[in-house]
């Protein structure tokens, strides 16, 4: 097996490495330019054309100093996420991606966010929070109830599930840690199923059509 290949293969754990905030949006030849604000650890050993996850959306730097990512993102990856939903002083997740031999501590996720959830339901319970999620009907049946999901870029296990809704149990470290806290009634947020979890309920369907 070929490690050096296996090193190149670009996917991330879900685990958030720290939050940044949006300091500049600017739009030029199609083209949205987005300017985040993180610290130096997280630029250590980052080098242009790396990925990261952005809320967890998978973008190339195309430039950092200081304390400073730079990023280009095309129309498909803009309508298909939050990214247009971006204000100036906005909080998003942030993650390198892995590299070989480092543990998952999530679960993999590619960065290919497949649609947007929006928010239905924020209730406190004591310092956690319980969130209620409402997902396309075509993208439904990935979501399990104990399975793992990707909001915002963080790996999660799914609680009850209700026909196009599941809830989410956000426990104090993960609403310190990430941009979650922040959910309100309403609100977008990039949605990435497991990918395990779709090649199942696909390939179970398949061989149910031919019986």
């Amino acid at each position: 097996m070929n490690i050096e290949k296996i090193t190149e293969v670009l996917m991330f754990s879900g685990i958030i490495q720290e939050t940044g905030i949006v300091e500049k949006i600017s739009a030029a030849n199609n083209i949205q330019k987005i300017q985040i604000k993180c610290t130096k650890g997280f630029l250590k050993n980052l080098k242009v054309g790396d990925s990261v996850s952005v809320d967890g959306v998978c973008l190339t730097v195309v430039k950092f100093e200081k304390e400073m990512l730079f990023f280009d993102v095309i129309e498909e990856t803009i309508s298909r996420s939050i990214i247009k939903e971006y204000k100036i002083g906005a909080k998003v997740n942030l993650e390198n991606s892995l590299k070989y031999g480092e543990s998952v501590g999530g679960h993999l996720c590619s960065g290919h966010v497949h649609t947007k959830g929006v928010v239905k339901e924020v209730e406190l319970n004591g310092d956690s929070k319980n969130v209620l999620i409402e997902v396309d009907q075509k993208w439904s049946k990935y979501v399990l109830e104990k399975g793992y999901i990707s909001i915002n870029g963080c790996s999660l296990t799914v609680g009850k599930v209700s026909r196009n809704s599941f809830n989410l149990h956000l426990i104090p470290e993960t609403l310190r840690a990430t941009n979650l806290d922040n959910l309100v009634f309403g609100q977008f947020v990039n949605t990435e199923l497991d990918q395990s979890t779709i090649a199942i309920v696909d390939t179970t369907e398949r061989l149910a059509h031919r019986n």
